[in-house]
């Protein structure tokens, strides 16, 4: 019995109606978005968290976690060295713990005043071999010069890929200036948690539109807590998992042979 089948058994109900039982349910494969390092920002607190975490993802048909920590330099600034170490510790957890994923660490940015200057010195944390990087704006208001950073973060060879695009209140209704970050070659990734309601229901319409314009480049369950694993679940049996599969998404590209 290979490592696999060991955890399947473990793990995974042959029958009834619980979450474990929804095997494959994640056709995308691997999840790019989530806060599984152990205190290191607003995620998991601790090893037997990220471990929950960790088992019911691949109960999903998850098989490679590309956790993303918050980068701010106000409330998370967490260095690159210190993300890598912890990746290590996390793939060593899983192991430890007879749990076959592929565990590997990259981050979520803020583009405060403060992230040009790691941009500048290329001290970035990436995934894929486009050197998808993931960002997010402010809450309040709109960016300044978002084009601007988004034409420097190409220019030194990244890929940006904007976390959430459906939970920023500032572009709710407001398809044109969403179209044209995508424009200037900005890529989206929908929370989906959003398309269930954990954010209300102005971020679930929101993500709906995104859907139906086609524009959802990668799926992340965003993942903070074994407390979120519920209503991730709940998106099995919404209408709108139907219409992810018509989505762009690159998710299975990110599968290491």
């Amino acid at each position: 019995m290979n490592a696999w089948e060991r955890f399947k058994k473990r793990f995974i109900p042959t029958s009834g109606n619980d979450l474990g039982s929804v095997e494959e349910a994640c056709f995308w494969k691997v999840d790019m978005h989530s806060h599984l390092l152990p205190a290191v920002d607003d995620g998991v607190k601790d090893p037997e968290q990220t471990l929950t975490c960790l088992r019911q993802m691949m109960g999903w048909g998850i098989e490679r976690i590309i956790t993303t920590p918050h980068v701010s330099r106000d409330w998370y600034p967490n260095s690159s060295t210190v993300l890598r170490e912890g990746q290590a510790q996390l793939q060593a957890l899983a192991d430890a713990n007879d749990l076959p994923i592929q565990i590997d660490v990259a981050a979520e940015y803020m583009l405060d005043e403060f992230f040009p200057d790691l941009l500048n010195t290329d001290d970035l944390l990436t995934f894929g071999t486009e050197r998808y990087l993931l960002v997010e704006t402010g809450w309040a208001a709109a960016p300044q010069q978002l084009e601007d950073i988004l034409f420097r973060i190409q220019t030194r060879g990244y890929t940006p890929v904007l976390a959430h695009p459906e939970r920023y209140t500032y572009y709710h209704g407001d398809d044109a200036s969403l179209a044209r970050i995508r424009d200037v070659g900005c890529l989206f990734q929908l929370n989906w948690l959003s398309l269930t309601g954990r954010y209300g229901n102005k971020v679930r319409s929101q993500a709906q539109r995104i859907l139906k314009n086609n524009w959802v480049d990668f799926i992340g369950s965003d993942l903070h807590r074994p407390e979120d694993l519920p209503a991730l679940g709940s998106l099995f049996s919404l209408s709108d998992y139907d219409l992810l599969r018509s989505q762009p998404l690159r998710n299975a590209s990110l599968l290491i042979p």
